[in-house]
């Protein structure tokens, strides 16, 4: 009795493991565009809302800024404008505004919305992983490049593709560059040569940082194989590509912060003070790698993967990493104490890092095995991302500002909040003025300078750390704001 209950009960875990290993295997689940188009209905959830999450809400806030005045001001594309300027036009400098220029494309249409960039970085970057896919796909093999582009769908990559961000944006169509500008390279078809310009263009020129990748371009330029005729086309192509992007960033980001007098886009730093703001906080700096990119199992299964590849010398993996690895560490020098202490710096470097996983995993002979280990990458990003689609209670008083504020605040009128160095709040009352520090802007000195300088109405957020009593007409008072008349 007892032997046929134990045979019973292995036959029964044979039945369940065989189901679930067929399971895994299923022809739809090794089909990225599934992967694509589900995590893309996934990552709609919520995405009507505010920029009230935890993370980097600022950067989405400025983003939003430089759309609606191109949208309720001027739509010179030149000239971007912020409304945290003080009594300044708000016109500076800031990565080229293409991202911000969509947003409001469609404003134009359908009326302001600020969810609009959450929708166009999500359709864009979902494009990106597709070429990803298809770039690895051709130059490496199928199973590798499904299980690296599943695994950037489950990095950083899966809450900063909804933001109304320009990262995963502009890496989007860098990638799409690469993948139509090797295939010019090797197929010779200049419609794809044209392809590349556009894509190059558009992406280097919404990000500098995502241009990095194109340093993979110096493998097939030492190929012999390829025809000196297209590398010099493409290099020419790069080059026109270059010129408004050097003249941009270099020439004309710096007129702007001098003519206007509001200095907003951060440049980098000299490499050497770069090294020592990095090597002072080494630590903060590696925990964008073993964490921000891709979490724990995902960091454990690179480093696995880097092994792997030099154990079995796959030298064309190992180039594209040498090379890759080498520009970005210039980036991350140039970058200093930006890049330990925003996520969104890591972001350019975790196309390589899922790639050395995806090799690792394609390696792993047993399909249960390999998509076992897929999913808890899944799993773990997933699950420590939750907190980016929802609003905590706690935040949703802010959402009341614009109203509040319309009733004492003509919409022309300046005003000042203490929300220190963060513009959502100036954002969110859809007025311009002033962010003030707590710690030195809150006193009646500074305020009468700024008075001085047109500001009209003073908020005090009693949620702050610093909200003391002041010497001005309290012109409305709540549990959350107080608003005086200077």
């Amino acid at each position: 009795m007892n032997r046929s209950v134990c045979k019973t009960n292995t036959f029964a875990v044979r039945m369940n493991y065989s189901r679930i290993t067929k399971f895994f295997a299923a022809p739809i689940f090794s089909d990225i565009r599934f992967w694509i188009v589900l995590y893309f209905v996934i990552r709609l959830f919520h995405i009507t809302q505010p920029p009230l999450e935890i993370a980097h809400n600022w950067r989405q806030c400025t983003g939003l800024m430089v759309s609606r005045n191109f949208y309720e001001e001027d739509p010179n594309i030149f000239y971007p404008r912020v409304d945290m300027a003080g009594d300044k036009t708000g016109i500076t400098g800031t990565e080229f505004p293409l991202f911000n220029y969509l947003i409001y494309l469609i404003a134009k249409i359908f009326g302001w919305a600020d969810w609009y960039g959450r929708l166009i970085n999500l359709l864009v970057s979902s494009f990106g992983i597709y070429w990803f896919y298809k770039i690895l796909k051709k130059y490496f093999n199928r199973r590798m490049a499904f299980y690296a582009s599943f695994v950037l769908l489950n990095s950083l990559w899966f809450a900063y593709s909804r933001k109304t961000m320009p990262d995963t944006f502009s890496l989007a169509l860098v990638l799409g560059a690469l993948y139509f500008g090797l295939n010019y390279l090797f197929d010779g078809r200049r419609w794809q040569l044209l392809l590349f310009s556009i894509f190059g263009f558009c992406g280097i020129m919404s990000k500098i940082p995502a241009g990095y990748l194109f340093v993979v371009l110096v493998l097939p330029f030492l190929s012999r194989d390829i025809p000196f005729v297209r590398k010099f086309f493409m290099t020419v192509v790069f080059a026109i590509i270059m010129i408004p992007v050097v003249w941009w960033y270099f020439i004309w980001v710096p007129y702007l912060v001098k003519e206007f007098g509001f200095w907003h886009y951060y440049m980098g730093t000299s490499m050497r003070i770069g090294a020592q703001e990095i090597a002072s906080h080494s630590g903060q700096a590696f925990e964008k790698f073993y964490f921000a990119a891709l979490n724990y199992i995902g960091f454990s299964l690179c480093i696995g993967g880097l092994i792997l590849s030099i154990i079995k010398n796959q030298k064309r993996l190992l180039w594209v990493t040498g090379l890759c690895s080498a520009a970005f560490l210039v980036f991350i020098l140039k970058a200093g104490f930006a890049f330990y202490h925003h996520n969104y710096y890591i972001m350019p470097f975790v196309p390589v890092m899922a790639m050395l996983v995806g090799y690792l995993l394609s390696e792993i002979k047993k399909p249960v095995f390999r998509n076992l280990l897929a999913f808890a990458i899944a799993c773990e990003v997933i699950l420590n991302a939750l907190p980016e689609f929802r609003i905590n209670n706690d935040q949703r008083y802010k959402l009341g500002l614009e109203p509040l504020v319309s009733k004492y605040v003509g919409k022309h009128d300046l005003i000042a909040i203490n929300c220190g160095p963060n513009p959502q709040q100036i954002y969110l009352a859809h007025r311009k003025g002033w962010n003030l520090e707590d710690s030195g802007q809150v006193n009646v000195s500074y305020l009468d300078k700024i008075k001085s300088k047109g500001c009209k109405v003073l908020i005090i957020n009693k949620h702050e750390s610093y909200a003391p009593l002041l010497p001005y007409t309290v012109i409305f008072r709540n549990d959350d704001f107080v608003l005086y008349k200077l």
